[in-house]
C-alpha cells in the first residue's frame, strides 16, 4: 500500500535533525513512529475493552480483590517476601 503523507516544513526539520547524524533515514524513522504509535493505540484500545469487560463482569457476579490487599501483596512481591495471592470476595451485601 503507497501512502503520501504530507508534513509541514518543521516537522520535516525536526525529522532531519533528529536522524541526522545516524544510520536511520527520515523515512525508516517515520514508519518506526507510526508502527510504535499503532501498537501503542492497540493496545490502549485493548486496555479499555479489558476495563469494560472487567465491570461488566463485576456487576454481573459481583466478585472483586481488595485493592489493599493487591497493594500489600506487590509490595511484598517487589521486595522479594513470599505472599500469597489474594482471594477473590463477594461485594454484594
Amino acid at each position: 500500500m503507497a501512502t503520501s503523507i504530507k508534513l509541514s516544513e518543521d516537522l520535516k526539520n525536526r525529522v532531519a535533525r533528529v536522524v541526522k547524524g545516524t544510520d536511520q533515514s527520515a523515512h525508516s524513522f517515520m514508519v518506526e513512529a507510526i508502527r510504535q504509535e499503532t501498537e501503542r493505540a492497540e493496545k490502549r484500545r485493548q486496555f479499555v475493552a479489558d476495563a469494560y469487560n472487567s465491570l461488566a463482569q463485576f456487576e454481573r457476579d459481583g466478585m472483586g480483590y481488595a485493592l489493599s490487599e493487591i497493594t500489600a501483596h506487590y509490595h511484598a512481591k517487589l521486595q522479594g517476601r513470599e505472599s500469597r495471592k489474594p482471594k477473590l470476595r463477594s461485594w454484594r451485601k
